[in-house]
Formats: structure tokens, sequence, C-alpha cells
């Protein structure tokens, strides 16, 4: 995990991602934010890019390319698991066979998209700071 990495986020909501970017620019955290509209746009540019995200922000309802597919490939990419980014899902429903799957793809998190922007605004801090304080294998 880089701390100092970019931030992916795999939301083909255009109004979500305006209200994650203006959430990320309250805050003021200096992660450049890259967003893609689909698990595979996402995972063509994590292949070929040599970044290193800090972490991957993904709905689980994405064209193309699910967020659980995109879990899994990245997961058993040999080259991708070594740069331990974390993954967290972040999906508008809810219900416990969509937790069982999300983490039988040994996702980092199941987080739900709130309906104010100041529960978004406290979750994406909750997630910020726990990861900024987490350590990872590639951080020594």
């Amino acid at each position: 995990m880089n701390k100092n990495g970019e931030i992916i986020i795999i939301e083909d909501d255009a109004d979500d991602q305006h209200l994650l970017e203006n959430v990320f620019t309250t805050l003021d955290y200096p992660h450049k934010r890259i967003y893609f509209d689909s698990g595979e746009d996402a995972l063509e540019y994590l292949h070929k890019s040599a970044s290193r995200p800090f972490l991957i922000i993904s709905d689980i309802n994405l064209p193309k390319l699910n967020g659980l597919e995109l879990r899994k490939k990245l997961h058993t990419d040999e080259a991708l698991s070594l740069r331990c980014i974390p993954y967290l899902f972040f999906a508008t429903q809810i219900d416990q066979q969509r937790v069982v799957d999300a983490y039988s793809t040994s996702a980092q998190g199941f987080f739900v998209k709130p309906s104010s922007i100041e529960e978004l605004t406290d979750i994406i801090k909750t997630m910020m700071e726990y990861w900024m304080r987490c350590a990872a294998p590639n951080n020594f």
C-alpha cells in the first residue's frame, strides 16, 4: 500500500462521482483521485500503469466488469496483488448475500452509500483515517 498514491474510484453514476469529489475536496486529502465508469477500464489502467494506488473504492453494479469480478481479478493477478491495494466496496444496496459475496473476494471493506452529504463525509473520513494508520507488507 502506497499511502501517498492515488485513489481509484470506480463508479458509473456521474452524480455519485461528483459527490465523492466534493467530499474529498472538502476534506482536503492530497491524494489524486482517478475515476472510472467500469471495472474493465479500471483493470486496464492498473495493468498498464506502474502506479501503486493508495485505495480502490468500487461500486458493485458496474458495466462490463462488475465490482465483484474486478476484485477477483485483482486478487488473483500476482503482479497486481503484490501492490497491496486495499479494495473497498461502496454500494447503494445492501443485503447479507451481497456482503458475503464481497468478503469472499478478500475485499477489505463494504460500505453503504448514505443519503446525506454529512454521512458521506464521515464515511470517507473514516476510510481515509483507517488506511492512513494501517501498516502493510510493502510499507517497509
